[in-house]
């Protein structure tokens, strides 16, 4: 039980963009986004799939930590970002702060980072003959709010978003997207109480407008701050494995 003893130990940070290579996985460069994938334990006829989206100056290692941990039926691709932060990683898309410390991000970058993810998924699931109707988006932070906007922007194409600490950004849902038909997604969000980096306050929005679009969804809060603990990761596996379909 090594993994599940160090996974015990581990707290995803905006800091962690240092892991390790896994030996195992498999790496390609034919798509639009630069990615790292494992690929599935168990082989069915297609393959549900987790794209994971990480957060801002961190990269594509950073998610993949959970990959061994997820259920074995799953091909798991972790992608990077395009934009670069020299020293510091890769974002979805600039932010800036001002004198005030008010946050201000680039929407328009925002909004072709959303298409662009889109389009990787759908040349994915044709290159390694995925399960297009059984996908499922895992985000931390800004991966997490570019997986909210994907998923209500294209809700057709996704089954599945597990939101950590983000939160719904409207500015990056494509226009029009209130007359989708969302009764087929589900999401599960969380959020650290004590986060220090995006405000809780923020977070506990967006569950009253998943409501008012309809969408299944389960929100919960963990002591700590932007990160994700241990009980976090298994409230979200075990959600994962209640709401999969192999």
């Amino acid at each position: 039980m090594k993994k599940i003893l160090l996974l015990t130990l581990l707290i995803i940070s905006i800091s962690s963009s240092n892991c390790k290579s896994n030996n195992n996985m498999d790496t390609n460069k034919k798509l639009p986004l630069e990615y790292i994938i494992r690929q599935p334990q168990v082989r069915l006829k297609k393959s549900p799939v987790i794209f994971m989206l990480h957060g801002y100056g961190s990269n594509e290692q950073d998610l993949f930590s959970f990959a061994e941990e997820l259920p074995d039926q799953y091909t798991v691709i972790s992608l990077r970002a395009p934009y670069n932060l020299p020293g510091f990683g890769y974002a979805w898309y600039m932010i800036d702060f001002d004198a005030d410390k008010e946050y201000w991000g680039n929407m328009k970058q925002a909004v072709e980072s959303r298409d662009l993810i889109v389009d990787f998924i759908d040349k994915a699931c044709e290159m390694y003959n995925l399960d297009s109707r059984n996908i499922t988006l895992l985000g931390f932070s800004q991966g997490s709010i570019l997986s909210m906007a994907i998923a209500i922007s294209y809700p057709r194409k996704v089954k599945n978003v597990i939101a950590l600490s983000g939160y719904l950004d409207k500015n990056i849902l494509k226009e029009g997207y209130e007359k989708e038909n969302f009764s087929a997604l589900r999401f599960y969000v969380s959020h650290g109480a004590s986060d220090q980096v995006v405000p809780i306050e923020w977070a506990r929005q967006t569950p009253p407008m998943l409501k008012k679009l309809g969408i299944k969804h389960v929100y919960e809060e963990f002591p700590v701050g932007h990160g994700v603990c241990p009980e976090n990761f298994y409230s979200f596996r075990d959600w994962l494995k209640r709401n999969a379909i192999l």
